[in-house]
């Protein structure tokens, strides 16, 4: 008689890397608060969406697209990518399309970064990409802002010397305090980088700078760089993720190797193209951000708060105080409804970050924070 014996279940068997991981999340969604606050937010500032909306041109593209969403998309983003290609002057063969700059951060650890390859990013700096080089096993090593509030570009690239980088990552405007550097700065980096590092330069901004249209004079076939841009911003197409980076044949190809090829379905490809195609709504959307950073400007100095220089669609707004006061003032903030958040580590931490918005939603936050600092203040000095 056959004789059966038990397994014994263990469940899966995770990787060495994922095993030794926190579980963590880069940023708590608005949506995840709202459920455990019990109630939405009047206004949604904090995420750097564009609340004023897409193109309609892009929004009628997506409708059109949606009966045929039963189609996978084109793995190629064929149609997209040549409009890109033309708009840039390059090849389309320079461009790959991915699942906004998120995405194309992941597939950059999956290219370049393997259990002990060296990072070299600022402190406190957009921070998905810490997450995806942790998920590599990568060694991530951080620098501190200047004393300017901008990133420290000499400080980084003396760090990626040290350490052997084999990526360097600046984002430029920069996301959480606005600052940016001009294109020459840029163009210095590069000359001064270490042997078989990547620069890569995240510019999801890019669009709603003050340099909107200077970019740093490196040609696109150049092996030491690779920019990252996005729908996601100035063409307020934040829920299609979709992104792409432009850099030197030999890096694009290598993505083929790694992407998922049907990541980026067709409606969001179609809205892609026509808010691309729509250029004179971008210019209306620059102009819009402009004005709203100039009111949410006069809301912080009239408060006693010194606001950040900004080339994005946020203001940083530095409290005077250290990061417990501006922690307890994004609490009162978001019970009077307003969402916003703020840096999460020093030195910029003594600030909350603000997104434009229309003259309605500011105008709410406008309303809000008298109150909500007047508490902030009275909590603290009880504490």
């Amino acid at each position: 008689m056959a004789t059966f014996r038990r397994s014994i279940i263990t469940g899966p068997c995770f990787t060495p890397i994922v095993q030794a991981l926190p579980s963590i999340v880069p940023f708590v969604a608005p949506e995840e608060i709202e459920r455990s606050r019990g109630r939405k937010f009047a206004v949604r500032l904090g995420a750097n969406e564009l609340t004023y909306g897409p193109s309609a041109k892009a929004v009628d593209a997506m409708k059109a697209a949606a009966s045929a969403a039963w189609k996978y998309g084109d793995p190629k983003s064929y149609e997209l990518r040549n409009a890109l290609a033309d708009k840039h002057g390059v090849s389309p063969t320079n461009i790959v399309v991915g699942e906004g700059v998120d995405g194309l951060l992941s597939y950059v650890t999956h290219l370049l970064i393997g259990p002990g390859d060296a990072l070299v990013t600022s402190h406190g700096t957009y921070p998905t990409l810490n997450y995806f080089v942790a998920g590599r096993g990568g060694a991530l090593h951080t620098v501190p802002y200047g004393a300017d509030d901008r990133q420290d570009l000499d400080a980084l690239v003396s760090k990626a010397a040290e350490v052997n980088a084999k990526v360097l990552y600046v984002v430029n405007p920069d996301n959480p305090s606005g600052t940016w550097h001009p294109a020459s700065s840029i163009e210095h980096l590069i000359e001064r980088l270490p042997s078989g590092c990547l620069l890569v330069v995240d510019e999801a901004y890019h669009e709603l700078g003050v340099d909107f249209d200077a970019n740093a004079h490196v040609a696109v076939d150049d092996l030491r760089v690779l920019r990252l841009r996005t729908f996601s911003k100035g063409y307020g197409l934040a829920g299609c993720r979709i992104g792409y980076a432009l850099g030197a044949l030999e890096i694009i190809s290598a993505f083929d190797k790694i992407r998922n090829h049907f990541g980026i379905n067709r409606i969001s490809q179609a809205g892609a193209l026509a808010a691309l195609e729509d250029q004179p709504y971008l210019a209306e959307v620059r102009e819009r951000i402009a004005s709203s950073r100039a009111a949410l400007n006069e809301i912080a100095t009239s408060h006693d708060m010194a606001p950040l220089p900004s080339a994005t669609n946020f203001v940083t707004m530095d409290c005077g105080h250290d990061g417990s006061f501006a922690r307890a003032l994004l609490a009162r903030l978001h019970e009077r409804d307003v969402f916003v958040r703020m840096p999460g580590a020093a030195p910029l931490d003594r600030c909350i970050r603000v997104s434009c918005g229309t003259e309605e939603e500011v105008d709410v936050f406008r309303q809000a924070l008298p109150s909500a600092l007047e508490d902030t203040h009275k909590q603290l000095q009880k504490a």
